[in-house]
């Protein structure tokens, strides 16, 4: 019996892979989708009369598009999808590690953004009224640290 089993799940094995080959099957896009589905399914599910007839639609429309995504044989666009995908999540993972960094080292220091090119920059607290020059393009300023 267990044999049978095996053999059967063996022949499954081969038969799916043998299917997704050529597709493009799941990435981190996909992955993505897929947890943004399962918490609109929970929100749904937890706010059914007052917000179940807009996200259930929109459940079911996401999961079409992640089956989709899996599914299809169009590699270098759902590769390019992907990079995108990936391109905005570092970048936002950079803005909010920045903005930890920012946050641990509030108390002893002050960050003063450049007039000139925006760039951020760091002054020990408790100096008083000191001017700052920007290090990436030499302009100066005052303020108080």
């Amino acid at each position: 019996m267990k044999e049978r089993f095996a053999q059967f799940m063996s022949d499954a094995r081969r038969r799916m892979a043998g299917f997704m080959a050529g597709r493009n099957g799941n990435d981190q896009l996909n992955l993505f989708l897929l947890i943004v589905d399962v918490v609109l399914l929970l929100l749904a599910s937890i706010f059914a009369r007052s917000l179940g007839g807009i996200l259930y639609p929109l459940v079911l429309v996401l999961l079409g598009y992640t089956y989709f995504r899996m599914l299809s044989r169009n590699l270098y666009k759902r590769r390019t999808e992907n990079e995108k995908y990936m391109r905005l999540r570092t970048k936002a993972a950079s803005r909010l590690r920045l903005v930890r960094e920012r946050w641990v080292q509030r108390r002893d220091y002050k960050f003063f953004t450049c007039p000139s090119c925006k760039a951020v920059m760091r002054v020990p607290r408790g100096r008083g009224k000191i001017k700052i020059v920007c290090r990436k393009c030499g302009s100066s300023f005052t303020g108080k640290s």
